[in-house]
């Protein structure tokens, strides 16, 4: 056999090999192109000093994390029931002093009533366009759940007492669900699937849904964030960042979020439009409004990926890092605001 021939094979798998590398590489770069890459920039360097309605916003969003974290701690349907009532009760009493009307939604598990509520604007000129930002108010089992998920919960808050007196194109909705937590997530128990679901028999048309999850813990430390692999090669692994996650049919909206919250916050935002077979990509309550169709997103500090008291009786009110999610939330704000007036 000649030299020639003897190569031959060589060169083939060499050249298979060659494009394998490329097509490998292809995918990444079209996985970042459609999944990772966001507009703007995420902000880097020091935090600008906090004035005086920085510093009230942190102040409103202790109280009423301490009120639910603390002064009731435990809140689900299996161990504290009442707890999970007067929070629920609480809530409702914060949105009508906001002055809002609040739809509370019954329903009954393991022969307890668990109540999603709702408090909405109506809006101006596209009504039947609504924007949906809500956060679970249960904790899970053992836990006081002051950063999952006491912080989202105040900032729903938080943002529909700042919102009140708006006037958007679209109704903006502020929403807060029971049973979020195991053992009823991703069930039809869970609070937030049967508000969706019901959202669906009602044809309402949600253009838009933010899930506010675990939204207070970041540090400064290199290695204190973490990821699922591939998704470390991509992003900072300094937890110091809030994040945006949707699944790719949300990617418009993850993009439309994180490109004005960069615009308005001097914070650092990082945001991913990722498939949903991805288990902790619908690790909120986002996932239960997928399954009707509606675009949604989780607003989070990436909960277990980041926050050592995840799920633990440790998750107390002293974890929480209210300055940086009051920036969080005045962020968000800006971002709510202008998806309510989108065209």
């Amino acid at each position: 056999m000649s030299s020639a021939n003897r190569n031959r094979p060589k060169r083939r798998w060499r050249r298979r090999l060659a494009a394998a590398v490329v097509l490998v590489a292809a995918l990444i770069a079209a996985g970042w192109w459609t999944m990772i890459r966001m507009p703007g920039e995420s902000y880097r360097g020091p935090l600008p000093p906090a004035d005086e309605a920085l510093d009230a916003l942190a102040a409103e969003l202790r109280r009423d994390v301490d009120y639910l974290a603390t002064t009731l701690g435990e809140r689900n349907v299996s161990h504290c029931p009442q707890q999970l009532a007067q929070a629920a009760d609480y809530l409702a009493a914060e949105f009508r002093r906001a002055g809002y009307e609040v739809d509370r939604q019954v329903y009954t598990v393991e022969g307890v009533a668990c109540a999603n509520l709702a408090a909405e604007i109506r809006g101006v000129s596209r009504p039947a366009e609504i924007v949906v930002v809500g956060a679970h108010y249960d904790s899970v089992v053992g836990t006081p759940g002051a950063n999952d998920n006491a912080s989202g919960v105040a900032a729903v808050l938080a943002l529909a007492r700042r919102l009140a007196t708006s006037r958007p194109g679209r109704t903006l909705r502020f929403a807060a669900f029971a049973n979020e937590e195991p053992p009823y997530f991703q069930t039809d128990q869970m609070g937030s699937r049967v508000y969706a679901r019901r959202c669906r028999e009602r044809n309402e048309r949600i253009v838009a849904m933010l899930s506010l999850e675990t939204i207070g813990c970041y540090s400064d430390e290199p290695g204190s964030q973490q990821y699922p692999p591939p998704f470390n090669l991509f992003y900072p692994s300094t937890g110091d960042f809030i994040a945006a996650v949707g699944n790719y049919r949300s990617a418009t909206l993850v993009r439309e979020v994180v490109e004005h919250f960069r615009r308005y916050e001097p914070f650092p935002c990082e945001g991913a439009a990722i498939p949903s077979l991805v288990a902790a990509v619908g690790f909120s309550d986002h996932w239960s409004f997928w399954q009707e169709g509606y675009p949604a997103l989780m607003v989070t500090d990436t909960a277990m990926f980041r926050y050592p008291h995840y799920h633990e009786p440790s998750d107390t009110v002293d974890k929480v890092d209210f300055d940086r999610t009051a920036r969080v939330v005045r962020g968000l704000g800006r971002a709510v605001a202008w998806l309510a007036e989108a065209e």
